[in-house]
């Protein structure tokens, strides 16, 4: 198992997380193995946005004695009202919730606070206004959560809420799909037919510059949604062609400040697939040449740091240059990308303009212009 950092927070997370959508269905016996399994194979954190009290007691019964080390993203915000599911914004009831989480857990803490579905601007205002921000602050002031975050949908108010300061994490659906539809307030459109029917170009600039936000600021992005329900995985992918597991997963995992992507096992068997990620080889992780023959959608001259380019004959790393400059498209240098571009074994003032890495792209990045744009932006 690889693991990254979240964002700045100072925890570290496995790369592979768990969903919690299986508990749902499993018996106590049931969800102690698969539970036990996934912490044996490395896994270090998992999203728990349910507010199912069967499903919190059984993930708290499968993680007993086992919590060290291993980060929980609990939500609030959501609770359980005659059977079912509901997202609340009410302080009262968001306390509740999350008393209930802490006992069904058995601790006393859980590294990250997530609120719950901010997916509009409205909501995110009532977030701020309607006390439920103020309740995770001084949850965290009392130590009782580590990180405050937020799940969304939407890039825009993403974004808002990111520049706020306030967010450490951020949980969004990331996938090649939804990565190239513009924001809204109906997460539905993301998977809506009507919605891919039109041919596609390029990633919506608003989800690029949310991703690019967040690795300046340092924050995580843990991933939701990253085979689309299942969709993207099928001959009914609003690609017009399935994807592998594999290639969603890196997909996910090459995208700016992202640190885990939380899978959704619904049984050994999909969680074993996600675990054989850690050692596939690499062509059978590489999503380039599947997403530059994809029918209905092109990412011409787009680096989607897919890493074709390599090797550079003067040994550059041009995937993450390419990155570092990406963080710097609004005329500023952040000091993180100076830095990590400093730290990088060789430079971009080293290129010697060969154009082998271009004949290679799928995607036909005009590599030797952002070369040369990094060499002026960094200075080396």
């Amino acid at each position: 198992m690889q693991y990254r950092a979240l964002g700045a927070t100072g925890v570290t997370v496995s790369e592979l997380g768990l969903g919690c959508e299986g508990f749902a269905g499993w018996d106590e016996a049931l969800a102690d193995r698969i539970m036990g399994r996934a912490l044996d194979a490395g896994v270090r954190c998992m999203d728990l946005y349910s507010p199912d009290p069967e499903l919190r007691s059984r993930v708290g019964h499968a993680l007993r004695g086992r919590m060290d080390g291993f980060s929980v993203q609990g939500h609030l915000c959501t609770v359980w009202k005659n059977g079912q599911y509901e997202a609340t914004r009410d302080p009262q009831e968001v306390a509740a919730s999350f008393e209930d989480l802490l006992r069904r857990l058995g601790t006393e803490r859980v590294e990250i606070g997530m609120i719950h579905y901010v997916d509009s601007a409205g909501t995110w205002k009532q977030v701020l206004e309607g006390g439920a921000m103020d309740y995770a602050l001084r949850q965290k002031e009392a130590g009782r959560i580590g990180h405050i975050g937020i799940s969304s949908h939407n890039p825009g108010t993403a974004l808002e809420a990111v520049r706020s300061g306030l967010v450490e994490v951020l949980m969004f659906s990331v996938n090649p799909c939804y990565d190239l539809l513009p924001g809204g307030e109906d997460c539905e459109d993301l998977w809506a037919d009507a919605s891919y029917e039109n041919p596609l170009l390029n990633m919506d600039p608003e989800r690029e510059a949310l991703y690019e936000e967040c690795q300046r600021r340092g924050v995580g992005i843990t991933v939701m949604k990253a085979f689309g329900g299942g969709d993207l995985l099928t001959d009914e992918s609003p690609a017009g062609k399935p994807l592998t597991a594999f290639q969603c997963l890196n997909y996910a995992l090459t995208r700016p400040a992202v640190s885990a992507v939380m899978a959704g096992a619904h049984s050994a068997e999909e969680l074993e697939a996600c675990l054989a990620y850690e050692d596939a080889p690499a062509e059978e992780r590489d999503y380039a040449a599947a997403l530059a023959a994809f029918p209905r959608i092109s990412w011409k001259g787009h680096c989607m740091y897919c890493g074709h380019c390599a090797p550079c004959p003067k040994g550059i790393d041009v995937a993450s240059v390419t990155k570092f400059l990406s963080l710097c498209r609004n005329g500023e240098t952040p000091e993180t990308a100076r830095e990590h571009y400093k730290a990088l074994a060789h430079h971009a003032s080293e290129c010697v303009k060969c154009g082998a890495c271009e004949k290679r792209c799928p995607f036909g990045v005009a590599v030797r212009e952002n070369m040369e744009k990094a060499r002026e932006v960094f200075g080396l």
